[in-house]
């Protein structure tokens, strides 16, 4: 056995504790995400619940793993990116932007302790407890869709039959999944692991089709829009960034060394926001040194132009007789009154399935002993 597959087999979900981490990661990602989707309201500030939802996280992290040297932190800050905006929106405090009521907001954030990682994101509308229209049909096509996605992961399965799924689902509600969006296999430290599901198939974008293994965990991360699908970049600042591990540099400049030096000890493999750093001028000069020379990976703001967008993120562990959900809200479906429905009888049975463990475990014997 080489070096790497050791280092996998010590950082699998079967080695005792690792499991219980990204539980407790999870844990932490959805109350922080309850209380910052109770923030959601007309006129509310957008980056000042971001920091609030930051704020939140590091706080609960206090609570746990407190006696071993453990490293914890945000896995991904907290964004709200509305309407046409993909995602990735996490303003500084100087461009701050406020909620309108009827807006869709899409609100997501991740957590990490001891590098194995958590996201979730949510969708609601704001100020609107009764949605119809494209809202409800955009909405209940992410969740429905993420929903299929939790329910089917399991060893053996591909990820290109994944894909095939969301697509369905959206075409029956009148929407579109999202081009160039991947679900990512999550390993320690890392949030962009080589095995993905692309969130929508075409001509120029593919991938490898692959099977779902005993022991991955998979962020599933779900985007359609009311759009054609397509996407471009906004002039809205980027704000995300994560390290560039492959990529050394000795910068220039004392802001761009003091910068970067900050990366390396709060951030050294995952994602965080400029909102983060006290001296905002400063981070906004450091970040651009630091892109020049690729040391850091941005992501940007994307738009799907003239449209709706929804998302639903959950993260989940692939065991051998069942699937476990770690982190990720349910939506109240009743609120959503949407103009279509899913024609696939096969597919609306897949949805009502329960998924606590007995009732996986029993499907999975009776499956192997038709087989």
């Amino acid at each position: 056995m080489d070096q790497q597959t050791e280092q996998d087999k010590l950082e699998s979900i079967a080695t005792p504790g690792v499991l219980d981490k990204y539980q407790n990661a999870g844990k932490i990602v959805n109350v922080v995400l309850e209380k910052v989707i109770a923030k959601i309201q007309p006129d509310a500030d957008i980056a000042s619940i971001c920091a609030f939802g930051d704020q939140e996280i590091n706080g609960e992290l206090q609570k746990v793993y407190n006696k071993k040297n453990i490293e914890k932190g945000l896995a991904f800050p907290t964004t709200i990116s509305v309407n046409q905006i993909c995602g990735h929106y996490s303003p500084l405090k100087s461009e701050n932007s406020n909620l309108a009521k009827g807006d869709v907001a899409k609100i997501q954030l991740g957590v990490h302790i001891d590098g194995f990682i958590a996201i979730a994101a949510h969708t609601v509308v704001v100020g609107e407890d009764q949605v119809e229209g494209q809202k409800a049909d955009v909405i209940l096509a992410a969740y429905q869709s993420v929903q299929a996605l939790y329910r089917s992961i399991k060893p053996g399965t591909t990820n290109t039959a994944l894909t095939k799924l969301i697509q369905q689902i959206a075409d029956d509600h009148k929407c579109t999944p999202l081009e160039g969006v991947l679900s990512h296999e999550v390993k320690r430290h890392f949030i962009d692991g080589n095995k993905v599901i692309i969130n929508r198939e075409t001509q120029e974008q593919r991938v490898d089709e692959e099977e779902i293994q005993v022991n991955d965990v998979f962020v599933l991360d779900v985007y359609i829009t009311t759009g054609d699908g397509k996407t471009k970049e906004s002039d809205l600042r980027t704000t995300v960034y994560k390290r560039a591990l492959d990529r050394q540099y000795q910068l220039k400049t004392k802001h761009g060394r003091a910068f970067m030096q900050e990366v390396y000890e709060k951030y050294p493999s995952l994602c965080f926001s400029l909102r983060a750093f006290e001296d905002e001028i400063t981070a906004k000069l450091a970040v651009q040194e630091c892109a020049k020379h690729e040391l850091l990976n941005p992501y940007p703001i994307l738009i799907s132009p003239n449209s709706i967008v929804a998302q639903f993120t959950i993260t989940v562990a692939v065991l051998a007789n069942s699937t476990i959900q770690i982190s990720g809200l349910k939506l109240d479906e009743t609120k959503f009154k949407s103009a279509h429905d899913l024609n696939d009888p096969a597919l609306k049975e897949l949805l009502k399935l329960p998924m606590d463990k007995d009732s996986q475990k029993k499907r999975h014997q009776e499956q192997k002993q038709k087989a």
